[in-house]
């Protein structure tokens, strides 16, 4: 058997590279199908594989993707974020998922790292069809990670970004090129994420698709992301997996998310990276994923099953 097949579906237009991750016996009903997306830079290749793995193993189909423009999907301009198209992307992901042979489409999971764990946040409070949510390390507040940034790096390099995201955007916006900056950094570095020890972290994730670079006006996409604002609306079931010292993702915003969501939260000992493979606490989120899905997902279903004869 195959790690995984390729696939690849279109978002208004714009073919996206995924990745389907199909159990070993999806059921009569067909198998609950866990939908999974990086954060605003990352790709399929850099880290999710071992989660999409796990949850395969457990008995859940799972379908990874990259976004526009990143990774192995196309798109054009090439590393640059977009809230609105990010967001269209998992929407199609998710029916493309639901489409595939041997899964339960009444059973659909979000999951997501980072920024993409807002999108889930995102996505879970606009629908009712959703059975459950995994949040994982979630930036839920651009201004919040903002504050996290000053503090970091000071007022002299913060106002210098917003020049340069602001210039990139009225570039891209007129038809010229984009200012492009590394996506990671040492600190002091002109990067997105400068925190110590990110550099060496994110390298130790990247794949092959991936690239240190990103367009600059992600600052100001970042500004006005707030995935806490609709918390309260979702119907799903959420697990919030909060990283207690986490550099990136503001662990304080994540909580107070998680209390709207009325979330199942956990904390770990750890900052933004530590929950990935290869790092103390990546068997111990996915042992706590697993649990949840099979509370919320698998045995629910089991018991609506045989309520039913």
């Amino acid at each position: 058997m195959t790690e995984h097949r390729q696939l690849s579906f279109t978002s208004h237009g714009t073919t996206c590279d995924a990745w389907f991750f199909e159990p070993d016996a999806p059921g009569g009903d067909g198998a609950p199908v866990v939908v999974m997306a990086h954060g605003f830079g990352g790709t399929k290749d850099s880290g999710l594989a071992p989660f999409a793995r796990a949850l395969r193993d457990a008995g859940l189909a799972v379908l990874a993707f990259d976004y526009r423009g990143f990774g192995a999907s196309e798109g054009e301009p090439r590393q640059r974020v977009s809230v609105a198209d990010q967001l269209a992307d998992y929407r199609a992901a998710v029916a493309a998922a639901a489409r595939q042979p041997g899964v339960d489409p009444a059973r659909i999971v979000l999951w997501g790292i980072s920024m993409g764990a807002g999108h889930v946040l995102n996505i879970a409070a606009e629908r009712t069809d959703i059975r459950a949510v995994v949040a994982m390390v979630p930036l839920v507040s651009g201004p919040a990670a903002g504050r996290v940034a000053l503090a970091q790096n000071g007022s002299g390099a913060l106002a210098r970004s917003a020049v340069t995201a602001a210039r990139s955007a009225v570039a891209g916006r007129f038809g010229g090129r984009p200012t492009m900056i590394p996506l990671v950094g040492r600190p002091g570095e002109d990067a997105a994420l400068t925190a110590p020890g990110y550099y060496e972290d994110y390298l130790a994730l990247a794949g092959p698709t991936w690239r240190n670079e990103v367009d600059a006006a992600v600052g100001l996409e970042l500004g006005g992301f707030r995935a806490d604002r609709h918390a309260d609306r979702i119907q799903a079931a959420v697990l919030m997996q909060i990283a207690d010292f986490d550099q990136a993702a503001p662990p304080h915003a994540a909580a107070r998310a998680a209390f709207k969501a009325r979330a199942e939260v956990r904390h770990y000992p750890c900052d933004h990276f530590g929950l990935f493979a290869g790092n103390p606490y990546f068997e111990t989120a996915v042992r706590h994923q697993i649990r949840f899905l099979r509370r919320h997902v698998v045995e629910t279903a089991a018991v609506t099953t045989k309520g039913t004869r």
